[in-house]
């Protein structure tokens, strides 16, 4: 009891609220753009797939993993929603960016989706169409530092926020391969980091802010597919290990690329 509560919730907390808090933080002081890219390293689904397979099996969490390009592909659609609407209300984008998601991984947990390939294609589709739609359709633009003045309870605000949704979805992120998958990508970051955004700097750096993590994601979906092949290969500690170096090699070519992203 105490080890699932220490691994499933207490951990998961405190990682993503660091996580989100120093990518606020980057993104206010070095822009949107590599704040979004430091935002969609791999974080929470490391260890997320850490306890599934040490649970279930490396295995199962193998074949869970299948689905994550796909869930991630309905991730940024769940941020340009958010982005669209970040000129209204906040509980108007909050609800319609969740309603979306809702719908759309419904349709994939009934998909019964297993090939890592249709998954890869999924994403590529969903990629192209929302970047294209908040880069070349709104003109949105990367924002650049924003002074703010640094609280211990506006940090710890940000830390609740972020820690909560995502202990949430880790906690539900062990049940059956595919929903393990789905549950794994939540978009806990992203939900929490366009809250803080839209709450703290309005609709203007929101839209920048999910544009750069839109442009950051493929860093975790190329831990995904990381994990699905090298899982088997080698196990939990040496698969972690390359999926995340493979991870570190494709945000480093993005961070490389970030200045040719207006």
């Amino acid at each position: 009891m105490e080890y699932s509560i220490l691994y499933h919730t207490i951990i998961p907390f405190a990682l993503s609220a660091l996580v989100v808090v120093l990518v606020t933080i980057i993104a206010e002081r070095y822009g949107t753009k590599t704040g979004g890219i430091i935002g969609t390293l791999p974080s929470t689904i490391i260890i997320a797939f850490l306890f599934i397979a040490l649970d279930k099996g490396v295995q199962f969490a193998s074949e869970s993993v299948a689905v994550v390009p796909a869930e991630m592909g309905i991730n940024l659609v769940f941020l340009v929603t958010f982005a669209l609407l970040s000129s209204r209300k906040i509980l108007v984008a909050l609800a319609a960016s969740l309603m979306v998601w809702t719908a759309l991984t419904t349709l994939l947990f009934y998909s019964r989706l297993t090939s890592i390939v249709v998954s890869l294609a999924l994403f590529a589709l969903f990629f192209i169409v929302t970047f294209f739609t908040l880069d070349k359709k709104k003109k949105i633009t990367s924002q650049n530092t924003i002074e703010v003045h640094y609280t211990l309870l506006k940090l710890l605000g940000r830390s609740i926020i972020a820690g909560t949704v995502i202990a949430i979805a880790v906690t539900f992120s062990n049940v059956g391969v595919l929903l393990s998958g789905i549950f794994s990508v939540f978009p806990a970051i992203f939900l929490s980091t366009m809250l803080i955004s839209m709450r703290e700097h309005g609709p203007k750096f929101t839209g920048a802010m999910a544009k750069g993590m839109i442009y950051g994601s493929p860093s975790v979906v190329s831990y995904a597919v990381g994990i699905y092949f090298f899982y088997p290969l080698a196990g939990i500690p040496m698969g972690t290990i390359s999926a995340f170096l493979i991870a570190l090699v494709v945000t480093l070519v993005l961070f490389k690329l970030r200045k040719k992203i207006r």
